[in-house]
């Protein structure tokens, strides 16, 4: 093509050629995959426009042809303008979207560690008396005389020997049925 300005069809051709680049470079700008707002295209696409509405244009193709792209510019040029002003303002969908999807993801992410951590400290120590004795009254070992107090006494006694022997910080306990006997298992958790 020529220089813009010598021949009016190729220059409508031309200025149909580069909205359309500009709109394909403002959706990808809009979608994220363009970091940049396209401001050169965007200003050389503005100064074909106004060049040409400056301009009488005798031919009546031309000038209706022109008149159809000038006002799809100004279409489109409303549509990003207030697109860019919603961005701006922190309320365009597509950012609420992923900036929520991003905190569900962080939530989620969140609660596992939690889990995990809970599962690897065991269960708490009424938990653990419940189940040491219904495991007892399972196998027919039978729960009589048993207290909270000295099932808490006995493992605090075993965990304090199983930090000093192995240097770890926590201990995990559980109730397991071994040989038809209900035992109360440690098990040293290294951080």
């Amino acid at each position: 093509m020529a220089q813009f300005g010598i021949d009016i069809a190729e220059d409508l051709v031309l200025i149909e050629i580069k909205m359309k680049q500009l709109k394909n470079e403002y959706d990808q700008y809009f979608l994220g995959s363009r970091k940049r707002e396209p401001h050169m295209l965007r200003s050389e696409v503005n100064k074909m426009v106004v060049t040409y509405t400056n301009r009488q244009l005798t031919n009546t193709g031309h000038r209706f042809k022109f008149s159809n792209l000038r006002s799809r510019y100004f279409t489109f040029k409303r549509l990003w303008d207030d697109t860019l002003r919603k961005i701006e303002a922190g309320c365009y969908e597509r950012h609420l979207f992923k900036a929520n999807l991003h905190d569900r993801e962080r939530n989620e992410t969140k609660d596992r560690r939690r889990d995990v951590i809970a599962r690897d400290a065991g269960p708490s120590k009424d938990d653990l008396f419940e189940a040491y004795v219904t495991a007892r009254g399972s196998t027919g070992q039978g729960a009589k005389g048993l207290t909270r107090d000295k099932l808490s006494k006995v493992l605090a006694k075993q965990e304090a020997a199983i930090r000093k022997k192995y240097g770890c910080e926590k201990v995990k306990f559980r109730v397991v049925v071994e040989a038809g006997k209900a035992k109360v298992k440690a098990t040293p958790i290294s951080s």
